[in-house]
């Protein structure tokens, strides 16, 4: 059966018009991806996601209620069993940045380019979806 996760795209524009993807470390294993959880009880997935955002990477703005896309991967269960996963992936325009945050000791925030974060995320699917991202 595949489960399901939301997650935010965190973006910004710089003065001279290029967009900046915010990623995040995953706890575990340190690689560059964007906040992702599980749907939340009583929320929106997007307000859901905007949660994500918050919790992992300190991030505030504006949230898009209409998802950029979806993408796949295959999430290590504690039996060592990998399970399918579909992640709803909507934007969020960062107007803030918090300098505390709930998981601030456990993982690393970086701006990098559309081009540069397509090549540190893993999943095929979610590199497509940041190098064709512009608003």
């Amino acid at each position: 059966m595949i489960k399901h996760q939301v997650a935010a795209l965190p973006w910004r524009r710089k003065k001279n018009g290029d967009i900046e993807i915010l990623l995040i470390t995953s706890r575990e294993t340190k690689r560059w991806v964007i906040p992702k959880g599980w749907p939340m009880d009583g929320l929106k997935d997007y307000n859901a996601a905007r949660q994500e955002a918050f919790e992992e990477a300190g991030a505030e703005g504006k949230m898009a209620r209409q998802p950029l896309g979806v993408f796949h991967y295959k999430k290590r269960t504690k039996l060592s069993e990998l399970r399918p996963i579909d992640v709803t992936v909507y934007g969020l325009e960062v107007k803030n940045l918090k300098r505390n945050w709930p998981e601030k000791t456990e993982r690393q925030r970086a701006w990098f380019s559309c081009e540069v974060a397509a090549t540190l995320v893993d999943e095929e699917q979610l590199k497509k979806l940041i190098a064709n991202f512009s608003k």
